[in-house]
């Protein structure tokens, strides 16, 4: 056995999973973002609401790296 690797939990593992679909799903909101600020003529209302969803994906994420590694006042 290699004892360098630690064992995570079924549960760690699906965490792990959401946070990188989160955080793609972050990165196709930003590619879109930026799209949508080239336009000739930016559709303001669409970009704020991506904004506002992106940063929502962002608290999220944030939320579930706390579950993952909690922080630990020692």
């Amino acid at each position: 056995m290699n004892d360098d690797i630690p064992d995570i939990s079924e549960e760690e593992a699906a965490l792990h999973a959401r946070v990188k679909l989160l955080r793609q799903e972050h990165a196709d909101l930003d590619a879109s973002i930026e799209a949508l600020g080239q336009a000739a003529i930016p559709d303001q209302l669409m970009i704020a609401r991506l904004k506002r969803k992106k940063l929502a994906l962002k608290d999220e994420i944030v939320k579930i790296e706390d579950r993952i590694l909690p922080d630990i006042i020692a």
